[in-house]
């Protein structure tokens, strides 16, 4: 009997081994894709399709391109100077491969909108997006900055040329909540000012909304839209930064939002992916953004955030691709060199 059972025993061990040998070769044989065990969350399923209007679009004197995207970015120059912009969108181009169609920039409420630097690039044909970052809402309801704003309309009248204007982009972040006060005090605030905007004669600016994802996510963002009938782009900056997801998962309550607003052509603002992912992550985070834009037609414009901000301090707030050469050729094909980005931004009346 103790024969038998030793025989047995030693007939399950060889069993359970090749069973264990089969298993491993199986799964090598599949690496590239996930175990069948794994939690729906992690199989990747491809990009979502959500907001998929083809338009027609109502988006002001900047019209979207009839077909693909344009792409921008912000380039942050060594030293904030004139020559400083011109010379790192120079540089950046020359790496990418090709000019930017968007050139981003930010002022803060009581600065000039425009300077040599803006006027160099809208002369070479990329248009301008001017981040605006606006003021206290209910102060500015108030009347309180009225001559202000006015200013800064006949400063936009004067330049001539068709610009978007992204007022007081990211207004859902907590750390505003002190100057915005609430989405109605906000809505507020966006209608006065877009009114002295119209009052005088102002009109060749398209106007962006832009809140974060991350406000989309917790379902407060939307309580700051203006309305159709004030908002000329949808817009949205999303990174992935201390937390790592695809683009398309941080962007999915976004994209739901615009899908029911159809006639509004959508931007992405600011997208970056940090440096702390290593560089194989980021250059895939590219690729799969890309392949987003596309799932996604309503997406007409898209700019990165070239930047290491030196307010944010750590790799999961450096967004910089330049210097990380597979990360900047994974930008450069799956972007930059891909004819669905090739469009140039023109100005419409459209």
């Amino acid at each position: 009997m103790k024969r038998i059972a030793l025989t047995i025993a030693v007939v399950a061990a060889t069993v359970a081994a090749a069973a264990a040998v089969t298993l491993t070769v199986l799964n090598q044989g599949r690496k590239d894709h996930p175990p069948t065990t794994a939690p729906s969350s992690t199989v990747d399923t491809g990009p979502p399709a959500i907001a998929t209007s083809g338009g027609p679009f109502q988006a002001g004197p900047v019209a979207p391109p009839r077909q693909g995207s344009y792409l921008g970015a912000w380039v942050r120059p060594e030293r904030l100077t004139e020559s400083g912009r011109v010379s790192a969108m120079t540089v950046w181009e020359k790496e990418v491969g090709r000019k930017m169609a968007i050139v981003n920039t930010y002022r803060r409420f009581d600065e000039n909108f425009f300077n040599d630097s803006d006027r160099q690039f809208t002369a070479r044909g990329s248009t301008l997006m001017l981040s605006w970052a606006g003021g206290d809402t209910r102060l500015i309801t108030m009347g309180r900055y009225d001559e202000l704003i006015r200013e800064r309309a006949r400063e936009l009248k004067a330049f001539g040329h068709p610009v978007l204007l992204r007022y007081r982009w990211e207004m859902d972040r907590p750390n505003l909540r002190a100057q915005m006060w609430s989405g109605a005090d906000y809505v507020a605030a966006w209608k006065h000012v877009r009114d002295i905007f119209n009052q005088e004669g102002a009109t060749n600016a398209s106007w962006v909304w832009c809140p974060t994802a991350e406000g989309f996510q917790g379902g407060y963002a939307a309580d700051f839209y203006p309305g159709d009938d004030q908002v000329d782009w949808t817009c949205v900056d999303v990174y992935a930064g201390t937390k790592y997801a695809t683009i398309g998962a941080l962007m999915r309550p976004f994209l739901e939002f615009c899908a029911e607003h159809p006639s509004k052509p959508v931007m992405v603002g600011e997208f970056g992916i940090a440096r702390s992912w290593g560089t194989s992550q980021r250059a895939a985070w590219l690729r799969d953004a890309s392949s987003t834009f596309k799932a996604n037609p309503q997406i007409r414009a898209v700019l990165y955030f070239e930047s290491d901000p030196t307010d944010n301090k750590g790799p999961t707030n450096q967004f910089m691709v330049s210097d990380d050469p597979a990360v900047l050729a994974a930008f450069r094909t799956s972007l930059a060199q891909d004819d669905y980005y090739k469009p140039m931004a023109k100005g419409s009346k459209g």
